[in-house]
Parts: C-alpha cells; structure tokens; sequence
C-alpha cells in the first residue's frame, strides 16, 4: 500500500513546507463531493492522527487517513505546469473508476 509523489510534486512540496516555515508533509485525502461521488482533499500535514498512514517519496511524507486510503492506494500525484498560470496537482489514482466532465471528482 502506497500514496507516491513524483519528483516534481515532491520539489514543489518542499518548496511550499519551506516557504510556510512548517509542516511535516501533504496530507492527501477524499471527501464526499461532486457529481461522481468523491473530491481529493489536499493541504499540508501539521499533525499525524492515530491511525493516519505516512509514506515518504523523495524526502517527502505522504499523510493518509484510513478511509481515504481504500480509494487511493497506488495513487501517483504529479505536479504539472501548462503554463505560468496553469499549475497543479495531478492524480494518477488506478482505484478510479469513473471520472465527472469536469474532471474534478472521481468514483470509486
């Protein structure tokens, strides 16, 4: 079982903990929402709960909760650049099954 960064999701990451001057990592979850069932819920990790799930990419911790864990297990998350405007994660999760138009929410 695994959540994973990509190298240049892991840079940015540590970028972003280093600007904010602390965390201990992403924490990376689901949530109830959208049009096909489920939302990824991303922000920085601070604590760890009890029963959370820590995995470590390029130096960097990956948070996970127990229930969100179900439906991301062997998650790829990249961080992609289009443009100087367009940046993001990017979600390469083989536990999705269906996808809305928007590409904003996810079943499982």
């Amino acid at each position: 079982m695994a959540v994973t960064l990509t190298e240049s999701a892991a840079q940015h990451v540590a970028t972003m903990i280093t600007k904010r001057g602390h965390g201990l990592g992403l924490r990376v979850g689901t949530k109830k929402s959208g049009c096909s069932g489920f939302v990824y819920d991303v922000d920085y990790a601070d604590s760890l709960g009890q029963d959370d799930q820590v995995f470590e990419s390029h130096g960097v911790k990956v948070v996970v909760d127990p229930e969100s864990l179900d439906r991301i297990d062997g998650m790829e998350i990249d961080f992609v650049r289009s443009n100087l405007l367009n940046q993001g994660f990017e979600f390469r999760n083989p536990k999705a099954k269906d996808h809305c138009g928007c590409g904003e929410s996810f079943s499982a």
